[in-house]
């Protein structure tokens, strides 16, 4: 199924999608897709058929291994690794990340959705 930038590629982007695209080549049902989220931030998700059964840790251990071998600056922009079997994805929420789903819910482009939820500073206090 392989790897997939998500928006606009550059060159932190490209060099993560290459790295996870050795998990994709060795895995071939599994997709991954790399999302840049902020200036600073670059998210991955993995999706992988083969994930059933393990655990957290034993995903991790599959696919972080090729993350380290970027270098530390690029390396620093990952903030987020979400490692999911095809059926774990319907119930994440941090799959929303990865999806335009909760932004054309609202009927919003991505980006004035993010701006539009609710921060921690506007959520009343009980």
């Amino acid at each position: 199924m392989g790897a997939a930038i998500h928006g606009t590629p550059d060159e932190v982007t490209e060099r993560v999608c290459a790295a996870v695209r050795q998990y994709t080549d060795a895995h071939p049902t599994a997709e991954a897709l790399v999302s840049r989220y902020s200036p600073v931030s670059v998210r991955v998700r993995v999706i992988d058929p083969g994930f059933r059964g393990k655990s957290r840790s034993e995903r991790h251990k599959a696919v972080w291994p090729l993350l380290y071998q970027l270098d530390e600056e690029i390396l620093a922009e990952v903030t987020l690794l979400l490692l999911l079997t095809p059926d774990e994805r319907a119930t994440s929420a941090a799959d929303r990340d990865f999806t335009d789903t909760f932004a054309s819910e609202m009927n919003l482009s991505l980006p004035e959705a993010l701006r539009r939820m609710p921060t921690s500073d506007s959520v009343p206090r009980t």
